[in-house]
C-alpha cells in the first residue's frame, strides 16, 4: 500500500527528517507516533505531496510518487487532514467538504457525499452553518469528512483528537473503527498513542525526525 523509503527532508537548512522508513499494507491502521516537534507533519506533508524530500523514496500501491505532485497523489485516492483543519471561513461546512470536487475530477463525488453523511450524520446536520459558526470539534468532523472524499484508499490524519472535547475524540475513534472493518488504510500521527492504541495494528515511534 504505502512504503516510505530512507526518507530525508529539509525545510531550509534543517533537516527534519532523517533516514525514515516505515509502511502501512492495506487495510492497516497505523499510528506515527512523537512528540511536538519531532517531524510528524512533515513526514504527512512529505507524503501527500506538499513537501519534497531531500532524498529517500514514497511507494503507493507498488508505484513511486516520490515527485508525483500533490494533486496526482489525491487523484489516487489519498486524502489528508492537517492538524489545523484548514477550512476556508467564507463557505459552508458542506462546501468545506466538496472543495475537492471543483480541482478533481470525481465523477461520484455525489454518492461520496451521502456515503461520508451516512457516516457522519452530525456533519450533514452542518453543512449550511458557516465554517467559522462551528466549533474546533465540529470543524474537525468536517476537515474529516473533507479528508474522505479523496481518502477512498489512504488517509492521513495529523492529531485528530487534538484539542478538542473527550466526547468528540470518543466520535472520531467509532468513525475510524466503521473505516477499518471497510478496509480503508490510515495513517495517524499523533503526540500520544493512548487514545488509539486498540485500534492500531502498529505503530512507529518518531524521534528528532527519526523512526525509532
Amino acid at each position: 500500500m504505502l512504503e516510505v523509503i530512507r526518507l530525508n527532508v529539509n525545510i531550509g537548512p534543517a533537516l527534519i527528517i532523517r533516514e525514515s522508513s516505515f509502511a502501512v499494507d492495506t487495510g492497516q491502521m497505523v499510528g506515527l507516533i512523537g512528540a511536538n516537534g519531532a517531524g510528524k507533519t512533515t513526514c504527512l506533508r512529505t507524503i501527500m505531496g506538499l513537501i519534497r524530500p531531500t532524498s529517500g523514496h514514497v511507494m503507493f500501491e507498488d508505484v513511486e510518487i516520490t515527485n508525483t505532485p500533490a494533486y496526482e497523489r489525491a487523484n489516487r485516492g489519498i486524502g489528508y487532514m492537517p492538524e489545523d483543519r484548514r477550512l476556508v471561513p467564507a463557505q459552508t461546512a458542506e462546501e468545506n467538504i466538496v472543495t475537492p470536487v471543483w480541482s478533481i475530477d470525481i465523477p461520484d463525488w455525489q454518492d461520496r457525499l451521502a456515503w461520508i453523511y451516512s457516516l457522519i450524520p452530525e456533519v450533514e446536520r452542518l453543512k449550511d452553518r458557516p465554517a467559522t459558526s462551528i466549533s474546533g470539534g465540529q470543524q474537525k468532523l468536517v476537515a474529516l469528512a473533507r479528508a474522505l472524499m479523496l481518502g477512498k484508499r489512504l488517509l492521513l490524519l495529523d492529531e485528530p483528537s487534538e484539542g478538542i472535547a473527550p466526547v468528540l475524540a470518543r466520535r472520531i475513534i467509532d468513525i475510524l473503527v466503521t473505516l477499518k472493518s471497510e478496509g480503508v488504510s490510515v495513517l495517524i500521527a499523533e503526540s500520544n498513542a493512548h487514545e488509539f492504541e486498540d485500534l492500531l495494528d502498529q505503530a512507529f515511534i518518531i524521534e528528532r525526525g527519526t523512526i525509532t
